[in-house]
């Protein structure tokens, strides 16, 4: 190991270089979170470069190792510093009290951002997150005292370091082209990395606040089993594509927070569906907002206003660009899948030509048998009708109890003659256990040669590792898996 050894007196250059990547990495992270400009962007360079397209959807990835870079680029200005300023200085100063702010928003925003407070704690994430606000303000006016000196302009040109350096002992000596140098404090800096990306975010907000103030219509409620709500939904002007998602607000439940919700409904539909299971405190508010607490219909004056923001492109859009696709989905991550079943069904009803997908090759992962029950009524109906129009080789679907084993099953084989699967109503079996992805991605490389394989995932990450390596192991060059993963 190399150990670095500096004076206190050092501690303000060597604090620079961490500032420079602060500087950069702040510039960085509001990008991925402008939802709007990444929707253009991708309808852009879809015609181009899918590839490309398919970098834009892991916007979350990036934005969270731009703040780990911002982290620890702020834990070495930091630790340089305290050698050189004392404490009295950090409270006293224009630069000490905005890098306190600074450093106490980014260590709630940091803590706050951590997986278990999201998961459980999402109001406290989304509350501290906007001490960005906070944050930026302190970063503009960080270098206002001008404590970081520079050579002056005027100085450069009878000093130029270049020409001077090596030549420090004749500064200033009759006959030497080199003067003393003189220096000043440097301006502020800061305000020219981040200006541009902060008034693309402002943009984003502007159009964002329009969206919200457009008024949106709940035309049916649905309550189905294991508490998931279906809000089936209408506003003026709204288009969609499959697999895309929208931003929920209830005014009646909270003014600040928005949701994250997939659309269900397919574009061919009049209207566009969202299903939220009821996980957490808005939810839950929410669900008896809509009478999902009463035993008695909502009468429709009473439902609460929602605002929608979106929708929003995701990786599934991609879906009909492939010949042969894979869906995978984790429990209520089955959502993206129902807007592809549903608008597949219509154009092949439509004899749509422009259908490029040819196969589809459904996988549902569920823990508990409650689970599939808001989903089944969608499948059974889709398999009802794929045997009307004899369209089942269209889509193959299988769905497993992961929690459940063959042996826990043996109740159940009693019905395993019967036409239908006893817990899905379907006539395909359900499956105990977890999928042999191994054997999948086998057969279906053999069933088609000379093919890419879309595999498009919306579930957990482990799954998501898992599912990665299988379609790089089994593309080869008569068939190629493309990856692609769920991000909102």
């Amino acid at each position: 190991h190399t150990v670095f050894l500096y004076s206190p007196q050092q501690a303000l250059p060597w604090a620079r270089a961490p500032a420079a990547c602060l500087n950069f990495n702040c510039m960085l992270i509001l990008l991925p979170v402008c939802r709007n400009l990444l929707s253009f962007l991708r309808g852009t360079i879809q015609c181009c470069s899918r590839t490309a397209a398919r970098q834009l959807d892991r916007n979350l990835t990036f934005h969270k190792l731009v703040a780990y870079m911002i982290r620890k680029s702020s834990q070495n200005v930091i630790c340089k510093l305290h050698l050189q300023n004392p404490t009295i200085v950090m409270f006293t100063t224009v630069a000490g009290l905005t890098g306190v702010a600074i450093t106490l928003a980014l260590i709630l925003i940091i803590t706050s951002s951590m997986e278990v407070i999201r998961r459980s704690y999402f109001e406290v994430f989304w509350y501290t997150h906007h001490l960005f606000i906070i944050f930026f303000i302190g970063l503009v006016f960080h270098g206002y005292a001008r404590i970081v000196r520079g050579q002056t302009v005027a100085s450069l040109d009878t000093n130029k370091p270049q020409n001077c350096s090596d030549k420090f002992e004749d500064w200033g000596k009759n006959g030497s082209n080199c003067a003393v140098p003189e220096f000043a404090g440097n301006p502020p800096g800061t305000w020219k990395w981040v200006l541009g990306p902060m008034i693309l975010y402002v943009c984003e907000r502007i159009v964002r606040i329009y969206r919200s103030h457009q008024k949106v219509v709940i035309t049916k409620v649905v309550m189905h089993p294991s508490k998931t709500l279906e809000l089936q939904m209408k506003r003026k002007g709204f288009s969609m594509e499959v697999g895309q998602y929208v931003f929920i607000q209830c005014p009646s439940v909270s003014r600040l927070e928005w949701h994250p919700f997939t659309l269900t409904s397919a574009p061919e539909e009049d209207y566009f569906s969202a299903h939220i299971r009821i996980v957490g405190d808005w939810t839950q508010a929410l669900y008896e907002a809509c009478g999902g607490d009463k035993n008695e219909p909502q009468e429709a004056w009473k439902l609460p206003k929602v605002a929608i923001d979106g929708p929003f492109g995701t990786a599934s859009e991609d879906v009909f660009r492939y010949e042969v696709v894979m869906l995978v989905g984790a429990g209520i991550g089955v959502t993206p899948f129902a807007s592809i079943l549903k608008s597949v069904w219509y154009k092949r009803i439509q004899n749509n030509q422009d259908v490029f997908t040819k196969k589809i090759y459904f996988y549902w992962l569920c823990p508990e048998t409650q689970a599939f029950e808001w989903f089944a009524d969608l499948l059974q109906s889709l398999e009802g009708q794929m045997t009307e129009k004899n369209m089942m080789g269209f889509l193959s679907y299988n769905i497993y109890l992961t929690r459940w084993k063959e042996q826990e099953a043996a109740h159940f084989r009693v019905h395993h003659e019967a036409e239908n699967d006893p817990i899905t109503g379907l006539k395909q079996k359900t499956f105990y256990g977890k999928p042999n992805w191994d054997n999948e991605f086998t057969n279906i490389t053999s069933q088609h040669p000379r093919s890419k394989v879309g595999v498009f995932l919306c579930g957990p990450p482990q799954l998501a590792t898992s599912l990665e390596k299988q379609c790089m192991s089994h593309s080869a060059a008569d068939v190629k898996f493309i990856f692609n993963k769920e991000n909102f």
